[in-house]
């Protein structure tokens, strides 16, 4: 089994590459196979931000590993004004659902519940198929309804570096 605990720069070239679904790249703890099938055990620090595509590992015996977003059941929603494309991220946020945003555009994991509020609201929703990338959040480390020292959870903000795409 090739064991991976670390993250590593970015490398031009790779031994081997996993290709996972957003969720699978979200968890820090994962059995999984590389694209060759080989068998890979994942045991990354708990708390950061999901790997991304393109991110790369460095497994137990040194071998460089690429990860690749599997692509996914996606709705890709477009609205016919900024302010329409603006409403529907609100609401979408205010159910705290992971959100790719695009020039133009949102991606969220397919949902019919979400497509039919979406449509209600006046947005054309095409469902397509692509790798996920949503946004990682201003805060980082989860989100929690922490009032500074009242709750278990109080942490500083970590903004993140807002309008950079990768």
């Amino acid at each position: 089994m090739l064991v991976i605990h670390h993250r590593t720069s970015p490398q031009a070239n790779a031994d081997a590459e996993l290709e996972l679904t957003f969720e699978a790249r979200s968890k820090s703890r994962l059995r999984c196979f590389t694209t060759t099938g080989e068998d890979v055990g994942l045991f990354l620090e708990r708390g950061q931000q999901p790997l991304h595509d393109g991110e790369c590992l460095r497994a137990e015996d040194g071998r460089i590993v690429r990860v690749k977003a599997r692509a996914e059941q996606l709705l890709h929603v477009t609205c016919s004004s900024a302010f329409e494309l603006t409403r529907a991220a609100y609401h979408l946020g205010n159910r705290h659902v992971a959100l790719q945003v695009g020039d133009g555009w949102l991606r969220l994991l397919d949902d019919y519940v979400l497509k039919d509020m979406l449509v209600q609201l006046g947005a054309s929703v095409e469902a397509i198929e692509a790798p996920f990338q949503p946004e990682h959040g201003a805060y980082g480390g989860g989100h929690h309804h922490s009032h500074a020292g009242e709750a278990e959870f109080s942490y500083a903000p970590r903004l993140h570096q807002f309008g950079v795409r990768t």
